[in-house]
């Protein structure tokens, strides 16, 4: 499989981030996990704890007008439970905390409050707007709450009620009733002005049977008196309906007022069946919680734990973070620094490779790894093709200003040495001289005209103008141009054409010259005796849209070596580059150009002592579309 170089950055990435990922997790959870996790193994129900340490300061705000004097009480709760407890004002100024515990860290408290301890917002009732006392749930048997002894009462108060809640309790237990006074704080609320929060000294009691029963039985032991609100309470009262019914004049609510079984007054919607609207709803909230909030403590926030998150640059944590930030550094730069030497590396080997091309050396390459196959590699691969490509052509390039400057010698030298023998009078200047000079004049003008058409079709210049002919009559022509020197030479040349003509698209001049230099080199190479034959055909099956012709001759034909380079210029296969053997040596260069114009090939087919064989293949004229709309 071939390795991208772009999904192995993308694979080192993923790994440091990753690797980054964990680091990050493993900070944000040394706290919390571990924190949490030993919370959860000291306590079999953390709910359970929570909620009675909240239940505990909620009784603490009922019960007393500030938040003074309840360091013990927090104290007490976080030893007890083993959670760390912590209150505060809403604005976050402390007022009480457990601190550090035996054998825990302090730690930061959490970030958001587990609940707000507000007296004056008290939660559910667990008794009816009636003021009666009422049932709780039991399997097998009743259970009910028969009274509470009030609500921050006086101590001559509370000695009053302790004294009739043990009458109440040794009546019950005469009529078999288990009956139980709680000690405890239960806050509640009843209907606006029966006003009840933490209710100390509960009374209970529990039988079998019929809870109707149980009802009659304690109603006739438990005092009235019992029930009776303490005197703050009937002072709340007493606020509260005041401000309730300011409050429901302001909007116009008609109400009426009423009391309760406990001798509370109650404020209700006037009329039979009146109903509560949602303003009579807002005043009678807004009166109880303005009335309650002289007699209890002010609000506080309750943290209970440490700090739910990890503080990295804590005084606690920064060496942690410093710690695993500097082993995350580590990791990355190793990654990098292995990861870059193996990228880098070629890189540099490419740049030594192209500064050297640069001073000349046309030899340099860049080593390729065998089993590679990513961006790198295929670059490299391509480098040290081009610089072959590079290379190749510097050779061609000398190769080409010497052969032109060893073809232009020869006949200048011929011609200079004939002017300077008749100048002299060696050699009369007769006819005999002229026709030779005439020979090398026209061969110096071939060449220089082979030369002018390579160089326009390097320079992509090399223009025809096609037109639909008759390739047959094309064939003709180029023959007999060269009949007479076949003739003089010994060899036949003959013309193999189909009786109907065969269109070829193609400039006439340009594919006659291509045709030309094939003849021409197919009687240059062909014995005495031997024969020349062009043919003209159309496309075979797998050739079916495409003119076929042909030059094959009987000569010595050329070596499997040599056929790849024979469409080469100056290229010949006689290494002794006499004149007799060929040409210029730019015939079948300029032909194969010719060809290529045309948007066609030429090929070669040779058998050494049987002779040679080639081909041209040109594409057939398409048919016009009449593109006038239908009449």
């Amino acid at each position: 499989m071939r390795r991208s170089l772009r999904l192995r950055l993308l694979a080192l990435s993923l790994a440091v981030a990753a690797l980054s990922v964990v680091a990050t997790a493993l900070l944000a959870t040394y706290g919390t996990g571990t924190r949490l996790r030993e919370d959860a193994e000291s306590s079999a129900s953390l709910l359970e704890t929570d909620s009675s340490i909240h239940d505990a300061l909620l009784d603490f705000a009922a019960e007393h007008r500030s938040w003074d004097g309840v360091e013990p009480l927090v104290a007490e709760l976080a030893r007890r439970t083993g959670r760390r407890v912590e209150l505060t004002t809403p604005d976050g100024q402390t007022i009480a905390g457990s601190g550090r515990l035996p054998g825990r860290d302090a730690g930061d408290r959490p970030s958001t409050p587990s609940a707000r301890i507000d007296a004056a917002r008290p939660p559910d009732p667990l008794a009816d707007s009636s003021g009666r006392p009422g049932f709780l749930a039991g399997e097998r048997s009743a259970r009910l709450a028969l009274a509470y002894t009030g609500w921050q009462m006086t101590e001559a108060e509370q000695r009053e009620r302790q004294a009739l809640a043990g009458q109440a309790v040794s009546c019950l237990r005469e009529e078999g009733i288990d009956a139980t006074v709680v000690d405890g704080f239960t806050p509640y609320t009843g209907a606006l002005g029966d006003a009840r929060f933490a209710a100390p000294n509960r009374l209970f009691a529990t039988g079998e049977g019929d809870a109707a029963r149980l009802q009659e039985q304690a109603d006739a032991c438990v005092p009235d008196r019992l029930s009776e609100p303490s005197d703050a309470t009937r002072a709340l009262n007493e606020r509260a309906v005041r401000l309730a019914t300011a409050c429901l004049e302001e909007h116009g609510l008609a109400y009426e007022l009423a009391a309760n079984a406990a001798g509370l007054r109650l404020v209700q919607p006037a009329g039979p069946g009146g109903e509560r609207s949602a303003a009579w709803t807002r005043c009678e909230d807004e009166a109880r919680i303005a009335a309650a909030r002289p007699y209890v403590a002010p609000p506080a926030d309750l943290y209970l734990g440490s700090s739910d998150r990890f503080a990295p640059f804590s005084g606690e944590g920064w060496w942690r973070t410093a710690a695993t930030v500097t082993a995350v550094l580590m990791a990355a730069a190793a990654v990098t620094v292995l990861a870059g030497r193996r990228l880098v590396r070629p890189i540099l080997a490419l740049t030594g490779a192209a500064q050297r091309m640069e001073a000349g050396d046309h030899t340099a390459r860049v080593p390729v790894p065998p089993r590679g196959g990513d961006e790198v590699t295929r670059l490299a691969d391509a480098f040290n093709a081009m610089a072959a490509a590079i290379e190749s052509s510097d050779l061609q390039r000398k190769a080409l200003v010497s052969d032109v400057a060893h073809e232009l010698r020869t006949p200048l030298a011929n011609v200079r040495a004939h002017l300077e023998a008749a100048e002299d009078g060696v050699v009369p200047l007769d006819a005999e001289l002229v026709r030779s000079l005439q020979e090398e004049s026209a061969l110096l003008e071939r060449l220089v005209s082979d030369l002018q058409d390579l160089a326009l079709a390097d320079a992509g210049m090399l223009r025809v103008h096609p037109e639909e002919r008759d390739a047959a009559d094309l064939a003709g022509q180029a023959v007999a141009a060269y009949r007479a020197r076949a003739e003089a030479a010994g060899v036949e040349v003959r013309v193999a054409v189909p009786p109907e003509p065969v269109p070829v698209l193609a400039d006439p001049a340009r594919l006659r010259q291509a045709l030309g230099n094939l003849v021409a080199n197919a009687v240059t190479h062909t014995p005495a005796g031997g024969s020349v034959e062009v043919a003209v055909r159309h496309g075979d099956e797998r050739t079916r849209n495409a003119v076929v012709l042909t030059v094959a001759d009987t000569g010595r034909g050329i070596a499997p070596e040599h056929l790849p380079y024979v469409f080469d210029r100056f290229y010949r296969a006689d290494p002794s580059r006499s004149r007799s053997t060929g040409g210029s040596g730019l015939g079948l260069a300029i032909t194969r150009h010719l060809v290529e114009a045309h948007h066609g090939r030429v090929e070669v087919h040779s058998t050494p002592g049987e002779g040679s064989t080639f081909t041209i293949r040109l594409p057939t004229p398409q048919p016009e579309h009449d593109s006038r709309p239908p009449p």
